[in-house]
């Protein structure tokens, strides 16, 4: 694939043919671009009309792990985006910004918290105002940037892990496990004279940082290896092929990757006693 020019400090180039269900790019994105600069860069290397997409944005300021999906693999994106998210922050402390980030109008107030403990469980979040959340079709980031309020409906998040790492005069440093859709600005603003200087998305459920290859596309059937495998025969693969629901004595809690072989033919739901396919990925005529 040709290697085009980016806003990254290398040209992107992809190694190898675009496996036949797509597949998912572990993208180290840097600071400064957006999710959405990441996702044309990638698109700007595959063959013409290629679906790409990601499962969980980064605020440009943010650096980390993003998951680029290519091809089929977009199909999957929901439950990519359930896995939860592990990052590492850097609240400055005895200071303020109105975005919760670097990027906004900083105060130095010189009052830092007395205590370095961040909000766990499950709790109620509202979105910074400076974020993508659409209120009226709009987003609130464009109504912020106007000088009006959003109105921001508080919702539903969980924070599995928040632990203090290291702590230094006006920094501290945070480990954070939490649930897709959790705004860790909104952490760290909860301390009360702070903001989120530095984010860090270290993990995406099994997916690590660490291992992050741009150049590669991991196949949908070993990117979803998260989920359980049920292997069907080939009258039952056939069967998922047009729709139709499979029975299974052993009941499922979640969703599966429904096999035969080695070949994914969809992702089932449970119901009742039957496995449902939600996203079939027909064989290749």
């Amino acid at each position: 694939m040709r290697a085009q020019r980016s806003v990254f400090d290398h040209p992107l180039e992809l190694r190898g043919p675009l496996p036949a269900n797509g597949g998912v790019v572990l993208f180290p994105k840097p600071p400064g671009p957006t999710s959405h600069d990441v996702v044309e860069a990638v698109r700007r290397v595959l063959p013409g009309r290629t679906r790409v997409g990601h499962a969980g944005t980064l605020d440009p300021f943010a650096e980390g792990l993003l998951l680029i999906l290519v091809g089929r693999a977009t199909r999957a994106q929901r439950w990519f985006m359930e896995l939860p998210k592990t990052y590492r922050a850097v609240a400055r402390l005895g200071w303020r910004s109105d975005t919760g980030d670097p990027e906004g109008s900083l105060e130095r107030t010189g009052r830092v918290p007395p205590k370095l403990a961040l909000p766990t469980g499950r709790i109620m979040q509202v979105p910074p105002a400076y974020s993508a959340v659409k209120v009226g079709g709009e987003r609130a980031y464009r109504l912020a940037r106007r000088g009006e309020t959003p109105r921001l409906k508080p919702r539903p998040v969980e924070v599995y892990r928040a632990e203090l790492v290291d702590a230094d005069g006006e920094r501290a440093e945070f480990e954070i496990v939490c649930s897709s859709g959790t705004y860790v600005r909104q952490l760290v603003a909860s301390l009360g004279d702070a903001y989120c200087e530095r984010l860090v998305r270290t993990a995406i459920g099994p997916f690590r940082l660490e291992d992050a290859d741009p150049g590669r596309v991991v196949p949908l059937e070993e990117a979803l290896s998260f989920l359980p495998a049920v292997q069907l025969s080939p009258i039952e693969a056939r069967r998922v092929e047009h729709g139709g629901v499979v029975k299974r004595e052993q009941r499922t809690s979640g969703p599966v990757r429904l096999l035969e072989g080695d070949r994914l033919v969809a992702i089932g739901e449970p119901r009742d006693a039957t496995l449902r396919p939600a996203v079939v990925f027909p064989r290749e005529r």
